[in-house]
């Protein structure tokens, strides 16, 4: 990894979803879609999606602090899917899709503590918010067919009716992290 990049590792509905709207904010480096919070090793997609692994879908966001940082990428997360849903997101329903936030440091523990509160206490969602904050577990980068899933089907019907919508509210809300 490049000097001076930090990574979040970030679950919330299906990959795809989220890979697409971070491959789009600068700062941002490398998104990766995979594996992480389960009991098995290697796990194939067919394994998580059946929800007998205990893994969530995930996306590994490389980015760079001094351009985007962690909080920044949490207020995106948070905005593009629904925090309030317990192990779905939509008609994704079961524990590969729970809200959850792995952390790769105590300063990111601390982060994703405050800014869960700030939502709360400013009640941004109509219901209390279940994600899971988790220190980083093992992960498994997800299949190729997975990685740059929206680039490479952006006509395909999930794309265009649950994704896209999302990009434009990402967009929309965060214009100021669109990047160039």
């Amino acid at each position: 990894m490049e000097q001076g990049l930090e990574i979040a590792t970030l679950g919330g509905g299906c990959f795809w979803c989220l890979e697409a709207v971070f491959q789009q904010v600068d700062g941002v480096r490398a998104v990766e879609s995979g594996y992480t919070g389960g009991h098995v090793s290697r796990p194939s997609y067919s394994d998580v999606c059946e929800g007998e692994t205990g893994h969530a879908e995930v996306v590994r966001v490389s980015f760079d602090p001094s351009v985007v940082n962690y909080r920044e990428i949490l207020e995106i997360f948070f905005s593009i899917h629904d925090p309030t849903q317990l192990n779905r997101q939509g008609n994704d329903i079961g524990t590969q899709y729970r809200s959850i936030i792995f952390t790769h440091s105590e300063a990111q523990r601390a982060v994703a503590e405050y800014v869960i509160r700030e939502l709360e206490a400013g009640h941004a969602y109509d219901a209390r918010i279940v994600t899971q904050i988790e220190p980083e577990q093992p992960y498994w980068r997800a299949e190729a067919s997975h990685q740059n899933y929206y680039q490479e089907h952006p006509a395909q019907g999930y794309c265009a009716f649950v994704i896209s919508p999302k990009l434009v509210k990402f967009r929309r809300d965060f214009s100021h992290h669109v990047r160039r």
